[in-house]
């Protein structure tokens, strides 16, 4: 009992447990829908698409995570018009966004020579120094990504199914796709502080797609992976404590190993595993083993 309470008597460990599960909570929410829709490499983007804003907030004596939130926002933004305007295809938007954000915050980054323990703390987050303003933060955007899934669930539903259908169904597809923008940007950006830029994007697929193995419905996932996210952080959190390892890193790994562990599992749990949801089960993106159910 010693091993769980000793941590506990530091308030920094409370701080940093509760922030870390108020991202992964908000994480848990979007990432559902970005491993439904296979565009993991999405939040990859995103969240090395605030690098420019951040550097320059940081640069100029602002708020870091306006800078984070203006970059992610643009960014967004940008890979709309790429998609609506230049028709581009939705992945190949995402990927020039992504090189262009990420070229731009290294050129930035490399002309200050100051700036080097400010990048890794952008790169690797550091939850241990969560205050109490970032956990006010955290509960706001955790209240907004609630709202906005709730909002969204029928055209995202539709949109994942079939883009021609969410036409007929008048569910709006284009209205659907900012959404998932949205939801996004504003997991990646709420949570890089707890667990940084890079590592943020395990807490964004690997929840929901651990959850994904075992659930049939958009609702379990989102369930499965809130249980999966905050049992890493919490679990992440208490090793990094005893092993002195670094605990952004700790509980993107074990989120990572949660779901490599599940896949391998999988198949010796269920007995008769049809051979089209054990081949859908391990696909990089993980939508197929989702039907489209409530």
């Amino acid at each position: 009992m010693s091993l769980l309470l000793e941590p506990l008597s530091a308030g920094f460990f409370n701080r940093a447990l509760l922030g870390g599960v108020l991202a992964a909570l908000i994480c848990a929410v979007a990432g559902t829908w970005v491993v439904v829709r296979g565009m993991a490499f999405l939040g990859e983007s995103i969240s090395h698409g605030m690098l420019p804003g951040v550097a320059i907030a940081t640069l100029l004596g602002l708020s870091p995570l306006a800078g984070a939130a203006v970059s992610a926002a643009a960014m967004g933004v940008g890979i709309g018009w790429m998609t609506r305007r230049a028709r581009l295809a939705e992945d190949t938007a995402i990927g020039i966004a992504f090189v262009g954000m990420l070229s731009v915050g290294v050129i930035i980054v490399s002309r200050s020579r100051s700036f080097a323990t400010d990048l890794t703390a952008i790169l690797f987050g550091d939850i241990l120094a969560i205050n109490s303003a970032e956990l006010v933060v955290l509960s706001g955007a955790l209240v907004l990504t609630c709202i906005l899934a709730r909002v969204a669930h029928r055209p995202l539903l539709a949109l994942s199914l079939d883009e021609t259908l969410a036409h007929t169904l008048g569910m709006r597809p284009r209205l659907a796709r900012i959404a998932l923008l949205a939801l996004v940007t504003l997991a990646v950006v709420a949570s890089y502080r707890a667990v940084g830029s890079l590592l943020v994007v395990a807490l964004l697929v690997a929840p929901p797609a651990t959850a994904a193995l075992w659930s049939r419905s958009i609702g379990g996932v989102m369930a499965g992976a809130a249980l999966v996210a905050s049992a890493s952080v919490f679990i992440g959190l208490y090793i990094s404590w005893y092993a002195a390892t670094a605990a952004g890193a700790t509980i993107a790994a074990l989120a990572a190993v949660t779901f490599m562990v599940s896949a391998a599992l999988r198949p010796l749990l269920r007995r008769r595993p049809s051979r089209t949801t054990a081949s859908h089960a391990v696909s990089p993106g993980i939508a197929p083993a989702v039907p489209p159910t409530q």
